[in-house]
């Protein structure tokens, strides 16, 4: 059964990747990348048809990203499109319950499917943390959630709990409330770029970087990267 879901997964991942190429590369008209006008006449065509029907297109950002983050995709590219889509506000809420979901999901098959292949690939190094999770497994597991996953990819991050076995319950919430700093920051990002899209007529990085809802979250970013390296060295670091 477990090969047979792989099996399964795999075939599911690359049909998505071949929805999504083959979307890119209809759609999206290369030889006007490097043409300003081109990205604002996509923000507002993109903003006109989210607009018709708002709840419609949560819904298919909300399966889109619980199926991506299953299949083991990065949480970073869907952060920004929520962003973009949706702005910081509706689009931390979207992104933060749909991958934390995702995320659930994804454990809750690797811990039934791949208990034994993500021992041996993940429990020699993570060895020191499991008894430190185990303390206080929904605790500990939302810091690690806050502080980024330690630098483990993001697919990875949401396997690492089936090592101590952990709570469903307590995974699904140390996730969405350890996701909400970084990603409302990453929304924030991704609306930002939206605006600038929208309001300038010529593309300059100067700009970009100026403008109050681009360099605000990055500051921000940056003093929770500083905070994260503060709370991973208190937590993690001094592990025996």
């Amino acid at each position: 059964m477990g090969k047979n879901l792989k099996i399964a997964l795999g075939i599911s991942y690359l049909l998505i990747l071949f929805v999504f190429l083959y979307f890119i590369f209809t759609v999206i008209q290369f030889n006007r990348l490097d043409d300003f006008s081109y990205y604002k006449e996509l923000q507002s065509e993109m903003e006109i048809y989210i607009s018709t029907n708002v709840i419609t297109n949560l819904f298919y950002f909300f399966i889109s990203a619980i199926i991506w983050i299953t299949l083991l995709g990065f949480g970073s590219p869907i952060l920004i499109i929520s962003g973009v889509l949706f702005g910081q506000w509706l689009g931390t809420f979207i992104s933060v319950i749909s991958i934390s979901i995702g995320a659930l999901i994804l454990y809750s098959i690797g811990n039934f499917f791949f208990r034994d292949l993500v021992n041996t690939i993940l429990e020699e190094k993570f060895k020191k943390y499991i008894l430190l999770f185990q303390k206080n497994e929904f605790y500990y597991f939302f810091i690690y959630r806050f502080v980024g996953g330690l630098g483990v990819p993001f697919g990875l991050q949401n396997l690492l709990p089936i090592l101590f076995n952990m709570k469903k319950i307590n995974y699904f919430f140390a996730s969405l409330f350890g996701f909400i700093p970084s990603f409302f920051i990453t929304n924030s990002i991704g609306a930002g770029l939206n605006t600038y899209v929208a309001q300038a007529e010529t593309f300059s990085i100067i700009e970009l970087i100026m403008t109050p809802k681009i360099y605000l979250p990055i500051l921000m970013f940056v003093a929770l990267m500083i905070l994260s390296l503060f709370i991973k060295k208190k937590f993690f670091d001094n592990v025996n």
